[in-house]
């Protein structure tokens, strides 16, 4: 016995595709349409036994929107995803949104069918591969790269930052001080708090860290001063020498 279904993907051609493979093998098709967004709307109006769901992208936010409209005022209609070879979060979600089963999109017909049968009959549809493979990888996620930078400068309040930067281009406390219009003392708790938090010993192994890690890159990126105007006066090293309040912390 056939099912009476409505296919919709986010690719018109491969829900026109598949529509047109399975009124061949005997089965109803009510609509077929594109993008997968529209699901809701085209069950609510054809009410349908089966949605087959085609997305390119399950794991982005908001894909299964429609799944979960479908079965919050058609629940008794089944709905099978067919999506691309899952991330673990795609096959989450789909299930979280009330899916009743979830296909790869290079799935044969004939595994088409079989979801299709099994969800109409309020079981489960998908295959234990998946399953496998999807909590194998919830468990045990592939490490990403650490970003050491970004790490750094989560640390960091926005002052800290501009005053990492200020540190960086080589100045002192007192015209930390006057580019940020603060007095000395509150400039040279700053730079302590800097260095506390980076877990160096001085203003340049400050300096070089960021340099190192891209953490001034994005701190500049992210809007503190490059160029900080400072009032006249006579140049001063880059790096004074250390005072009673610690090395590369004094001014």
């Amino acid at each position: 016995m056939g099912v009476r279904l409505v296919v919709v993907d986010d690719h018109r051609l491969l829900a026109e595709a598949l529509a047109s493979a399975l009124k061949l093998r005997g089965h109803r098709v009510l609509a077929a349409a594109a993008p997968a967004a529209a699901a809701a709307e085209l069950v609510l109006s054809r009410s349908p036994e089966v949605c087959l769901y085609g997305t390119a992208a399950p794991a982005e936010p908001g894909a299964f929107d429609a799944v979960a409209r479908i079965k919050r005022e058609r629940p008794a209609v089944a709905v099978v995803v067919l999506g691309p070879v899952p991330d673990p979060r795609g096959i989450a979600a789909a299930f979280a949104a009330g899916a009743s089963g979830y296909v790869r999109h290079d799935e044969r017909i004939e595994g088409v069918e079989r979801a299709m049968a099994k969800a109409r009959a309020g079981e489960v549809a998908v295959a234990q591969t998946l399953l496998q493979g999807a909590f194998a990888e919830l468990l045990n996620p592939a490490r990403q790269p650490d970003d050491e930078g970004a790490r750094l400068l989560e640390m960091l309040t926005p002052r800290e930052i501009e005053v990492l930067v200020r540190v960086a281009e080589g100045e002192d406390t007192r015209l930390i001080a006057a580019g940020m219009r603060i007095a000395p003392s509150t400039a040279r708790t700053h730079v302590q708090r800097v260095l506390m938090k980076l877990g160096v010993g001085s203003r340049l192994e400050a300096a070089a860290l960021a340099a190192r890690t891209g953490l001034l890159d994005r701190a500049t990126a992210e809007g503190a001063p490059t160029s900080p105007a400072s009032p006249p006066s006579s140049p001063s090293p880059p790096f004074p020498p250390s005072s009673a309040a610690g090395p590369g912390v004094a001014g």
